[in-house]
């Protein structure tokens, strides 16, 4: 069945492409999403896929039913888009000035509506049911993924899989990782609050400037001197804003940043240090403060048994494909929340093409991949959910992954 699943995704690729770049030309911003998802559950009509809209919110999860009595798989696309103005000069760049697909996303939601129409056209031979999970606001925090969770779209899964386009990878490349994938990703503001004055009588003066500079100071040796080097922590600063005049001592600084973590316990402890760290500076200083750190989504785990099949699997189907095992990255997924619940495995589909200039970063305003990982990621998708309803070992084993 997997070779006429193929044969359908490769005769259909210009379709993938074409679907992929219509989603980009008109991008949505995470809890702003009408038209995407629209569009979402006509294709699914159009194709006679049963399919609930406003999951949660803003989300659509379509349902193939095969044989009854197997398993149930999920599969999980992201259709949001990020508040960045596009730089690509790309024929079908975003008309939506401001707002841009800047993460792959758009890739994510053509391949996994191409997999949907495979999967359909061969459900007669399908071993169980593939739920499929059409996810609004990834990139901001709450996500959209606890929400849809809340209204069932997890109701009687067994087990789900996630593909992320990734150009740190190079196409040609499927990375994978068992345990701890992705990081916890939080953020945190910070308001120092003084006594301001003119800046030539600093002495008159509660100076939130210089108390912010020695906070900012003191909270990158906590990862440097405080937290076991074998162990991987990051805190970052992404904003410090103080003040309008050269001459004037302004009465507050504000910082903003971000802290990632791969162990709840690390997690714990940089709270309580940075908590220690800011009251004691500005207790010292005379200075108040208001500090609010906020977590954001857990690490992404993903669970050892489907980790391996799904490994076993593209090497046997992807021949064309390097499988290889990728370290940690910090950044942060609320695909996360759905491996809380059921076991499953998040991996990345290499997308970075140096020929093609396909280098930049995800988030940049000239970001775009090699749309040859599209046809990958969705044989990949499609190889997860086929091989995993014919696994027979596989039955059984998810309660155990989830205790």
């Amino acid at each position: 069945m997997i070779e006429q699943i193929f044969e359908m995704l490769e005769n259909s690729e210009d379709e993938l492409i074409a679907i992929r770049r219509e989603l980009h030309k008109f991008p949505e911003l995470s809890f702003e999403e009408v038209v995407t998802p629209k569009k979402i559950a006509t294709y699914l009509k159009d194709l006679d896929i049963e399919h609930r809209t406003e999951v949660g919110g803003r989300g659509v999860v379509g349902y193939i039913r095969g044989k009854k009595g197997g398993k149930t798989v999920a599969l999980r696309a992201d259709f949001d888009a990020l508040p960045i103005h596009e730089e690509t000069g790309l024929p079908f760049a975003s008309t939506v000035p401001g707002k841009m697909h800047a993460c792959g996303h758009d890739g994510h939601t053509a391949a996994l509506l191409l997999v949907a129409k495979s999967l359909k056209q061969q459900e007669h031979q399908l071993l169980g049911d593939v739920v499929l999970i059409f996810q609004f606001a990834e990139e901001l925090a709450p996500g959209g993924a606890i929400s849809m969770i809340e209204d069932g779209c997890l109701k009687d899964v067994d087990a789900i899989f996630g593909a992320h386009l990734w150009t740190p990878l190079p196409y040609g490349e499927i990375g994978f990782r068992e345990g701890a994938f992705m990081g916890a990703a939080d953020r945190f503001e910070l308001t120092v609050k003084g006594r301001g004055g003119h800046g030539a009588s600093p002495h008159e003066t509660v100076d939130s400037i210089t108390v912010a500079t020695s906070i900012v100071q003191q909270l990158q040796q906590i990862v440097s001197r405080n937290v076991d080097p074998l162990k991987s922590a990051v805190i970052s600063i992404g904003s410090f804003h103080a003040g309008e005049a050269f001459n004037v001592i302004p009465d507050t600084a504000k910082i903003v940043g971000t802290v990632r973590t791969f162990e709840e316990g690390i997690q714990s402890f940089i709270i309580e240090r940075m908590n220690q760290v800011v009251n004691g500076i500005c207790l010292a200083a005379g200075a108040d403060y208001e500090f609010d750190y906020k977590k954001g989504y857990p690490t992404v785990v993903n669970s050892k048994t489907e980790t391996e099949k799904l490994v076993q699997w593209s090497v046997s189907n992807l021949k064309n494909q390097k499988v290889i095992e990728i370290d940690p990255v910090m950044g942060g997924e609320d695909f996360a929340y759905y491996l809380k619940h059921v076991p499953g495995s998040f991996f990345f589909i290499g997308a970075g093409n140096e020929s093609l200039g396909k280098t930049y970063p995800h988030h940049h305003p000239k970001f775009d991949f090699d749309e040859s990982a599209l046809l990958v990621a969705a044989k990949l998708l499609a190889t997860a959910a086929v091989h995993y309803l014919e696994d027979e070992k596989l039955v059984g084993e998810n309660l155990v992954e989830c205790t």
